[in-house]
């Protein structure tokens, strides 16, 4: 199984409501009605909301918002269920909305299923852009993907630089050991070990970054 993170530039919807605010709308759709978790929500988000698309209920806590719409709002904006179904891709939710642009999480058994979807919304003039796609593995029960499923796949010795390194306090602030004392627990080089934690951080921030 495969995994893509598109993000779809576009005004409308849910999306508009992020442009130029460090506010991020994640919603669930329940198809008669969709809960909506937004943070970074200003005192007039709830406002907006209400005369945009209508509120049902709401719960405001330190500046963040969670909203239950009036109605199903997937036809808001921009979407992508008719390319999904061409292609046999599955979205995961939620859909994130963020800097004005819809982002959505992208399931296929074939990855090619998922660059055909991509040149699809390409060729209709829809402004995507790809922000990882990698190796899923297999969904685990209890949430759309499991915490291993998460998590990139690093190599045995990636991951074993990258776990002493941090028990060494490698990543404290300031930091407690060198890459060299870390060599030296491990019996390699420090180039090595460089190496590996390079890859492994680079794995890590990666997905990381589309989960932000």
């Amino acid at each position: 199984m495969y995994e893509a993170t598109f993000r779809i530039a576009d005004a409308g919807g849910l999306a508009a409501l992020t442009a130029d605010t460090d506010a991020r709308v994640e919603l669930w759709c329940n198809d008669h009605c969709d809960l909506l978790s937004v943070t970074g929500a200003d005192d007039a988000m709830l406002d907006r909301l209400e005369r945009r698309f209508g509120v049902r209920e709401s719960l405001r806590r330190d500046g963040d918002l969670v909203v239950v719409t009036e109605h199903c709002l997937r036809e808001e904006g921009t979407t992508v269920d008719r390319y999904l179904d061409r292609h046999g891709c599955l979205l995961v939710p939620p859909l994130r909305y963020v800097d004005g642009a819809t982002v959505c999480r992208l399931l296929a058994l074939d990855s090619a299923d998922l660059s055909a979807c991509y040149r699809d919304l390409l060729d209709d003039e829809v402004r995507v852009s790809v922000e990882q796609k990698r190796s899923a593995g297999t969904v685990t029960p209890g949430s759309p993907l499991g915490a291993d499923e998460l998590l990139p796949s690093l190599t045995a010795r990636q991951r074993h630089a990258f776990v002493t390194a941090y028990e060494q306090g490698y990543y404290e602030i300031p930091r407690e050991t060198t890459t060299e004392a870390v060599a030296e627990v491990l019996g390699v080089e420090r180039r090595t070990v460089e190496e590996h934690l390079r890859r492994a951080e680079n794995k890590l921030a990666a997905v990381l970054a589309a989960h932000l």
